[in-house]
């Protein structure tokens, strides 16, 4: 697997949204995530937009983080915000997500961001325990979707500690 920098609005990238989208759909029967995103929220070194390649240079999977500081959707200064972590089928169970979610951290934490925070859905519990797996903790709510009752916030610091 090939795992490489990709602006947001590359044909690969939007290929992957859209089957995330779907997934979306599917899991809450709704019109999927409507989060205001647009590329330049991902052009380094405000945020990072990853794509995992198979062996044949085919899109598998993806992730990136943005920059959130203080607003009044929840965010904290110094946040950087994971979006759009999706594993195609196929590519699942390979440890992806795993690899994807350390480089966006490292990357995150490189560019003097203090805290990884995401949202996420009661109804995708293999990313809830990705993220629980991974050192997030439940946080107050914040973004897009902090009102709605499915909705579960996680949050990471990503200050090293004396320990690291």
């Amino acid at each position: 697997m090939n795992i490489r920098p990709t602006p947001y609005d590359h044909p690969d990238a939007v290929k992957l949204n859209d089957a995330v989208q779907l997934e979306y759909v599917a899991r809450y029967g709704d019109e999927g995530d409507a989060t205001p995103l647009d590329a330049g929220m991902f052009v380094p070194p405000l945020g990072l937009y990853l794509l995992a390649y198979d062996s044949e240079d085919r899109p598998v999977a993806t992730g990136g983080w943005r920059t959130q500081d203080e607003n009044d959707e929840g965010y904290s200064d110094g946040d950087a915000e994971l979006k759009r972590m999706y594993v195609a089928p196929e590519a699942r169970g390979l440890g992806l997500a795993r690899r994807i979610l350390a480089a966006l951290e490292a990357d995150a934490r490189a560019a003097g961001r203090t805290r990884m925070v995401l949202e996420t859905g009661t109804a995708q519990p293999e990313a809830i325990a990705l993220y629980t797996s991974s050192g997030y903790e439940p946080c107050a709510k914040f973004g897009h979707y902090r009102e709605y009752e499915n909705s579960r916030c996680f949050a990471k610091s990503l200050v090293a500690s004396d320990e690291d």
